[in-house]
């Protein structure tokens, strides 16, 4: 068991965030700026959170592990104050590659030959531990195990002479999911990947440039959303302004669709979309191929609410917030026993007798990883005297895990690769259980169905097509899925 497992033994049985990345370039208080993004942003990293300033061609770090409040607040808010100057970048990290290691904190300095630059990444390269292995064949020295280091040597090896050119050579040769802020002295540079998997959106706040994971970050400080950085754009923000460029080879558009589903904020708009508004419809259509004979309708709190208020106004019945979440749990709580295990799942979530006795519920979740804790969600909910309990999930069964940035079990440990729906259900405990349909999926995205030929989202966790090339886990490497770059010893 990793010392993540051993930090959060409740939470395994989810999709956990990935990363954010924040980045200002021009204003007065860019440090304590970022860490009001990074903190808008906790929802996609919990591990830790760095930001990296400059300040009259000086490059100032301070990364963390930890929470925003715990890294940059309380009796640590003097680091805020040490983040000088009007140019910053920041990050708010949970591992899918490299391990939790203080070393693979990020934004990551390197000095190159075009000067010094910082970068922040998130996703997940697909041949990071190929590249690597390259790279220290040919004399490399790595300080982490981070798939980022990876883009810096890159970078450093780069015939070209300006810093963009060497970052864009760089991304030339890597495969994956990525979106990624650097910054340098005189630029602040967002990219995407030319399949535009991760997000990332531009703002402005006064004359201030703001590149950002979501639009949540945007309005927290009062900034203005411009627009989302396009698949497989650079932008370069200078004193001058914003110039963009299309470097890379077109590919066609795969936004992660579990982006929608759950990773992204509710009230961010996303490519577009506001993701509120899509959770909800994707309730509607779950309601319309799955309805059930029931007297209330209940999240699983709290990503779930949205698809169960759609659930509800699209069937007719009430919704009930049956299942209260403890918000004050810390993810570092630790179950001093094996005998007492089995309450876990009461420390997060606790039902609402009194809503649920007599009742036939239906349970809307956004999704079933493991089953684990949906199958002890299920029995509370019977124990608190539900008389029947329909489990009902706003997106398709996962039977497949994720390799471009978000942390999924291996493939085997997900419930929907092993099982069948009427398995599954025997397994949680419910009386029926449905999920909703890859077109009903789409439907809720504004699309008419799933384009089989050319799909309008990465829905890989889902169909098992992948999008981009899987360099690393080729050849028998099945097993390296969930940490491309194993932690040295």
């Amino acid at each position: 068991m990793t010392a993540t497992q051993l930090q959060m033994p409740f939470e395994e049985d989810a999709f956990h965030e990935e990363c954010a990345v924040f980045g200002i370039f021009g204003h007065a208080d860019a440090g304590a700026l970022t860490v009001l993004g990074l903190h808008a942003l906790q929802h996609r990293g919990q591990e830790a959170s760095g930001i990296v300033t400059l300040d009259d061609g000086h490059f100032i770090p301070e990364r963390h592990l930890g929470l925003v409040g715990d890294v940059f607040g309380g009796k640590n808010s003097g680091r805020v104050v040490n983040l000088k100057g009007s140019f910053a970048i920041g990050h708010n990290r949970y591992s899918t590659a490299g391990g939790s290691a203080a070393r693979n904190i990020q934004p990551m300095f390197a000095d190159l030959a075009g000067g010094g630059i910082a970068i922040a990444h998130n996703g997940n390269l697909t041949n990071a531990r190929t590249l690597r292995e390259e790279l220290v064949r040919d004399g490399a020295i790595f300080q982490s195990t981070s798939d980022t280091e990876v883009i810096i040597h890159l970078a450093a090896r780069s015939a070209s002479k300006p810093i963009v050119e060497r970052l864009t050579d760089a991304l030339r040769q890597v495969e994956g999911a990525y979106s990624l802020v650097a910054l340098t002295s005189k630029k602040l540079i967002g990219v995407r990947d030319p399949w535009g998997v991760r997000p990332l959106v531009l703002g402005k706040l006064d004359d201030a440039y703001i590149l950002a994971s979501e639009s949540c970050a945007l309005d927290i400080i009062g900034a203005e959303f411009v627009r989302d950085v396009k698949a497989g754009e650079i932008v370069v923000i200078t004193k001058d302004g914003v110039e963009s460029y299309f470097p890379f080879a077109k590919q066609p558009q795969r936004f992660c669709v579990f982006e929608y589903i759950y990773f992204s904020r509710p009230d961010s708009v996303v490519e577009g979309r506001n993701v509120y508004e899509l959770r909800k419809r994707a309730g509607e259509e779950l309601a319309k191929e799955s309805p059930a004979l029931a007297d209330i309708v209940v999240p699983v709190p709290d990503s779930s609410i949205p698809a169960a208020i759609g659930f509800a106004n699209e069937s007719g019945l009430p919704f009930e917030l049956g299942i209260i979440r403890n918000h004050y749990v810390g993810r570092t709580f630790i179950e001093p026993t094996e005998g007492i295990r089995h309450f876990g799942v009461r420390k997060k979530h606790n039902p609402n007798r009194a809503t649920l006795k007599g009742k036939r519920v239906i349970l809307v979740d956004d999704s079933i990883v493991r089953g684990t804790t949906s199958k002890k969600i299920v029995q509370m909910v019977r124990d608190a005297g539900a008389s029947q309990v329909h489990f009902r999930v706003a997106s398709p069964p996962t039977a497949h895990s994720c390799f471009y940035g978000v942390d999924t079990p291996n493939t085997d440990d997900l419930l929907g690769h092993r099982m069948d729906v009427e398995e599954m259900r025997k397994f949680i405990g419910a009386d029926s259980l449905a999920f909703i349909s890859i077109n009903g999926l789409y439907r809720a995205m504004g699309e008419g169905k799933r384009n089989a030929e050319k799909p309008q989202f990465c829905d890989a966790c889902f169909s098992g097509d992948y999008p981009i090339g899987l360099t690393d886990i080729s050849g028998g490497r099945k097993n390296d899925q969930l940490s491309l770059l194993a932690d040295v010893a």
